[in-house]
């Protein structure tokens, strides 16, 4: 029987139970779990955002969780790159990608070399867009209030 290499990334800032989820069910379907953190560089290459937590910090959080094995800084954006550098078997990625051109695509890329992708419930009550809102919103309120 083949081990099944599980690889669920995400940028792990403001850490929040969908981020929890996501890699506890990903574990469930997998014999290795594997979480990819996104680095400092690729969240502002690829999102345009900055993190509110460095790298190896947040590297470090997703460590510790139990039902994570290892953990792979992403410092590239194709996660092909990832593929190639892990030698994962299952890509987990939130159902949000479900039926879109980039998930389409990114199925198609994985298919190519026998990588399976998984889709899981996008938390739609929280998310990480939402808490650097507020966390935006209160640091502007903080210093308006000493100014």
């Amino acid at each position: 029987m083949t081990q099944r290499i599980g690889y669920a990334a995400g940028a792990f800032d403001v850490f929040h139970i969908g981020h929890l989820q996501i890699l506890r069910r990903a574990r469930e379907h997998c014999d290795i779990l594997i979480a990819g953190v996104v680095s400092d560089e690729m969240l502002l290459r690829t999102k345009g955002i900055s993190s509110f937590i460095p790298t190896e910090e947040r590297a470090e959080i997703v460590r510790h969780i139990d039902f994570v094995d290892d953990v792979h800084i992403e410092r590239v954006p194709d996660k092909l790159d990832a593929w190639r550098e892990v030698g994962f078997t299952h890509f987990f990625k939130g159902d949000d990608w479900r039926d879109t051109e980039k998930g389409r695509a990114l199925e198609k890329r994985f298919a190519d070399v026998g990588v399976e992708v998984v889709y899981f419930p996008y938390t739609a009550h929280t998310s990480s867009t939402q808490l650097r809102r507020a966390l935006s919103a209160a640091a502007d309120r903080g210093r308006a209030a000493t100014a």
